[in-house]
């Protein structure tokens, strides 16, 4: 392979491939898809239904702070290579699934122990250890693959629903999955670093600049970035899982409503790209607090209905949430460091997916007590207006980016504010 096929752009470009079926399209995009038609043949409720898809992002979420650490110790391929194949049996398997809610709870978790290493921790692990002053655009673009896939996932489900039914489109993810993301890790997103430019960023920014994740975990700054994360994971993950039935209740038909969902998806990489250019040239918590306004606005536009005011709720929605990634990325890099980026970013990770299994259950058992999803939506909106208060109290970054002409090192970090009233002292990189 030559040195232009090793270069580290390649790994964002194998990345855009990996996160079109990352856990987000697969699990979470194609479940609003998927849903009427499950509930339908076995009787079940949505909120039923929906308690299976949180248990599976439970699971990703508590197996995510595992394989960020054990990708810090072992490297990528070795950790993400047999997850995606046990995420990609897993997905493949419910299509054989009997009547059982047990049955079905169990293999959502088994596909989401498998997802944690298909989460866009993997991908955001290579490119934050390879990019620094374009750190915020190479995530933006790498993470662009999540819109893809919400974009067309779904797409690809629903065609095999109406095909062949839903346990085939279940099949079908599977083998979908396996197909882009074991070879895209495989070959890119896992070599180790080879060329000289990418080995001396690599030693530039090392893992000595930057807190443990015990060091973390103690800080102010974790727990606020923890908080916003889990709010707006939960309000846009919640809303675009049920947006399929929240569209098809009121009248939509199934192919439009998951247009709809396609929509989101490419609003979702525009978000992500834009998100990235903002972060390389803005403070990152101003551009956090922007992209939280947005789909809180989306979802108030969703509530109304009206129309013209769906496809503009839709957009706004999925503009926000293509931003999440990367701000966990980025400002985990930045407020944290690089010393245990995949334990932390785990962490975080794993708060998300609490958030984003907790949406859409909230907003399946709201439709079963009140027929309508419209309390839930009002919640969602004032909850992400909420969630902007402690991005704006982060600061200056402690990890900030090297000038452009000077040599690169470990940036000594600002002082973080204690969390005063347990008493807990915050700690410094070494």
């Amino acid at each position: 392979m030559t040195l232009e096929m090793r270069s580290r752009w390649w790994i964002v470009f194998a990345s855009v491939l990996g996160l079109l079926v990352g856990n987000g399209p697969i699990m979470q995009f194609t479940f609003g898809t998927l849903l009427p038609p499950v509930s339908r043949e076995f009787g079940w409720t949505r909120g039923m239904v929906s308690s299976a898809m949180v248990v599976g992002l439970w699971m990703t979420g508590l197996a995510t702070p595992v394989v960020g650490r054990l990708v810090d110790r072992f490297g990528i391929r070795a950790v993400a290579l047999p997850a995606i194949v046990v995420f990609s049996l897993a997905t493949a398997s419910v299509a054989w699934v009997p009547a059982s809610p047990a049955a079905f709870t169990a293999l959502y978790a088994l596909m989401g122990l498998g997802a944690a290493g298909q989460t866009p921790l993997i991908y955001a692990k290579a490119i934050a250890a390879r990019f620094d002053r374009n750190r915020g655009l190479a995530l933006g673009v790498s993470m662009a693959g999540v819109g893809l896939g919400a974009a067309l996932v779904p797409q690809f489900a629903q065609a095999l629903v109406r095909a062949a039914g839903w346990r085939a489109a279940y099949a079908g993810l599977g083998v979908l999955t396996f197909v882009l993301a074991f070879p895209a890790v495989a070959l890119f997103v896992g070599r180790p670093v080879a060329d000289r430019e990418a080995s001396a960023q690599k030693i530039s920014i090392s893992e000595a600049s930057g807190l443990t994740g015990l060091e973390a975990l103690r800080t102010a700054r974790f727990w606020r970035l923890a908080f916003s994360f889990f709010i707006v994971s939960g309000t846009t993950g919640g809303v675009v899982s049920h947006l399929v039935p929240l569209l098809t209740d009121r009248g939509v038909s199934p192919q439009t409503a998951t247009g709809m969902v396609g929509l989101a998806g490419i609003a979702l990489i525009g978000g992500r790209l834009m998100a990235g250019f903002l972060l390389d040239r803005i403070h990152g918590p101003y551009v956090a607090a922007a992209f939280f306004l947005t789909p809180a606005a989306g979802i108030v536009l969703l509530s109304t209905l009206r129309h013209g005011a769906v496809e503009a709720g839709t957009v706004l929605v999925g503009i926000g949430l293509g931003a999440e990634v990367d701000l966990i990325a980025l400002l985990s890099s930045r407020y944290l460091g690089m010393r245990s980026f995949g334990e932390i970013y785990g962490y975080f990770f794993a708060i998300f997916m609490l958030g984003a299994g907790l949406g859409p259950f909230a907003m399946g058992v709201s439709f079963d007590r009140t027929g309508s999803y419209g309390f839930m939506l009002v919640c969602y909106a004032f909850a992400l207006m909420l969630a902007i208060l402690p991005i704006l109290r982060l600061g200056a970054y402690a990890y900030p980016a090297a000038r452009r002409g000077t040599q690169e090192k470990a940036p000594v970090p600002l002082s973080d504010p204690p969390i005063a009233q347990l008493g807990i002292r915050t700690a410094r990189a070494e």
